[in-house]
This record gives structure tokens, C-alpha cells and sequence, in this order.
């Protein structure tokens, strides 16, 4: 799971973990990259909007996340939780996750996504 914000990652990771999920948290996509790598979820849970260079809320930087999670091969759902979901529809990016969902998510709902998800995903990554 990324999120810049360090608050909602651990309620989400305490309220994930209580219902039986392992969880992984990163706050850069940079760290998310590097704990995709170290721990090859089944599934990948991320906000759109990390700080850009200047420090600013960006959703560009989300939509580059995904590009790299696509382009090193990972074939996992991405499952995308925004308060601005309009960032990212219409953008190629869009066609490269499994989920969109409008922030605030509840946990049922977001249970009931990652049980759907998980249950019909492949192998996480392709390897040669």
C-alpha cells in the first residue's frame, strides 16, 4: 500500500491486518517500487497523489508510479484510491489499473475489492 500520508497507512495497515491481509506500506513511489521488488504482493493498493519536486500534491507522480509498476512487469492488480479521481480518467494510466476508488473508501468496500481482485489475479510478476 502506498500513500503519502503516514496517518492513513496505518490505520488502513492495522485495519487490513485484523481482517487476515499481509501489509506492506510505502510513502514515496520510489519506496513503493523498492518494496514491490522485495515482497511481490498480490495486489497493490495506491493513492494518486504523491509530492512532486517542489513539494506540491501531484497526481503525475501517481500516474508515473503506475507506469513503472507496468513497465518492470508486474501484472498484479493496482488498485488506485483518490480524492481526485478525475486525474486520472481519460489518461493512459487509467487502462493500467484494475481499480479506480473515490477517497474516502470504506474498509467493507475495499475488502470486498481486494477478496474480487486477489481471487482471480495471476502470477505478480513476469519473470524471464
Amino acid at each position: 500500500m502506498a500513500d503519502d500520508d503516514p496517518d492513513q497507512l496505518v490505520v488502513s495497515k492495522t485495519l487490513l491486518e485484523a481482517m487476515g491481509h499481509e501489509v506492506v506500506v510505502a510513502e514515496t513511489p520510489s519506496e513503493a517500487l523498492r518494496e514491490l521488488e522485495r515482497s511481490a504482493p498480490g495486489l497493490f493498493v495506491m493513492d494518486l497523489r504523491f509530492p512532486n519536486a517542489a513539494g506540491q500534491p501531484d497526481s503525475r507522480e501517481g500516474m508515473a508510479l503506475i507506469r513503472r509498476i507496468r513497465e518492470a512487469g508486474y501484472r498484479l492488480p493496482v488498485v488506485v484510491l483518490s480524492g481526485w479521481p478525475a486525474d486520472l480518467y481519460g489518461e493512459p494510466e487509467e487502462a493500467m489499473v484494475s481499480r479506480i476508488m473515490v477517497k474516502p473508501v470504506g474498509i467493507p468496500e475495499l475488502l470486498e475489492t481486494i477478496a474480487e481482485l486477489t481471487s482471480a489475479s495471476a502470477p505478480s510478476r513476469n519473470l524471464p
